[in-house]
């Protein structure tokens, strides 16, 4: 029996724009020709997200990976595509729908400080919203916080202090708590371990795994780092310049990974076998967004590349069952 996807993403695109200036409408009167510049952030991304299940996003930093993460949580406006939320496309609900999507849909950030409010207390950082939302009333906000503290392993005798009186650690707790706070269905996670010691990325982990078979929840997670993302995640979508460049089960890339960039973010993984081996990262820079190399945007950078790899741009096939990949080496 098919599953309807919870969330799903058709031609995903976001684009930045940044207008000529005065000083350098003058200097164009002087022929200094300077133009308007775009950066093509996401570039058609095609996604669909099962209840329940775990999708991590992985790709370097620059790829796009975090604006596509706040286009899904309904921070940024597509600039084309759509996306949709239990069947329906978010751009033509009705305004009840909407919340339901807004609530539904909620987004933990990589740095835990950064996006608490140091003048509020945990109480009111975590039970402000599901009050003004009344999901809650407002007598049983105190009793709702210490729950949700509790859940993510704070101790509720803490809510009446200030963020900076708690580590790093249990700041990403305050804002897991923040996210739960609203019983969302989906919560995209942007590199939520990233900022932590390693031991405590470890227990955060966890306790996302936890969540979600207590809560039924589904996760976005995004990563940089593909050792993180291989402990949690159900499926991988790997991201480059924009754009997804494979999709498989997180067994699937590990063991056989398709693509020529997926396959050198594995090899740059740390393992724990002592014997030598010669360290070789991806060559070259993530080329600029602001002007993207032509075909496939990899093969300024990828070993295999070929003369049609330089001149037309690869789309997503299915290669086997559940694995997508975009590149012209399938063909051959």
């Amino acid at each position: 029996m098919s599953v309807d996807p919870i969330l799903s993403l058709r031609g995903a695109e976001m684009r930045f724009s940044q207008n000529i200036d005065l000083a350098g409408r003058i200097a164009n009167l002087f022929g200094a020709d300077l133009r308007k510049s775009e950066v093509h952030a996401v570039a058609g991304v095609d996604l669909e997200v099962l209840p329940g299940e775990v999708i991590g996003i992985v790709g370097e930093s620059g790829c796009g990976k975090s604006t596509l993460g706040r286009i899904i949580a309904g921070i940024l406006r597509p600039s084309g595509g759509e996306v949709s939320y239990r069947g329906k496309t978010v751009a033509s609900m009705a305004e009840s729908e909407r919340r339901a999507y807004e609530l539904g849909v909620q987004m933990i950030f990589q740095d835990p400080y950064a996006s608490l409010n140091p003048r509020m207390r945990v109480e009111d950082i975590i039970g402000e919203a599901p009050v003004v939302h009344r999901i809650i009333p407002a007598r049983e906000k105190k009793a709702y916080v210490a729950q949700l503290m509790s859940q993510v392993g704070l101790d509720p005798a803490y809510a009446q202090r200030y963020p900076h009186q708690f580590s790093g650690g249990q700041r990403q707790r305050i804002g897991i708590a923040r996210a739960l706070a609203l019983k969302p269905r989906v919560i995209v996670c942007d590199e939520a371990v990233a900022a932590l010691d390693v031991s405590i990325q470890a227990q955060v982990l966890n306790l996302f795994a936890h969540l979600r078979r207590e809560l039924d929840l589904t996760y976005l997670f995004i990563s940089h780092n593909l050792g993180v993302v291989g402990h949690i995640s159900d499926r991988v979508a790997i991201m480059y310049l924009g754009r997804i460049v494979e999709i498989a089960g997180t067994e699937q890339i590990f063991k056989g990974a398709n693509h020529p960039y997926t396959q050198a973010l594995l090899k740059e993984l740390p393992t724990l076998n002592a014997q030598r081996r010669s360290f070789q990262p991806i060559k070259g820079e993530l080329p600029s967004p602001l002007a993207p190399p032509p075909g496939c945007t990899f093969h300024p950078r990828c070993p295999r590349a070929m003369e049609r790899c330089r001149q037309e741009r690869p789309l997503l096939r299915m290669i086997a069952p559940g694995h997508v990949s975009a590149c012209h080496l399938n063909d051959t």
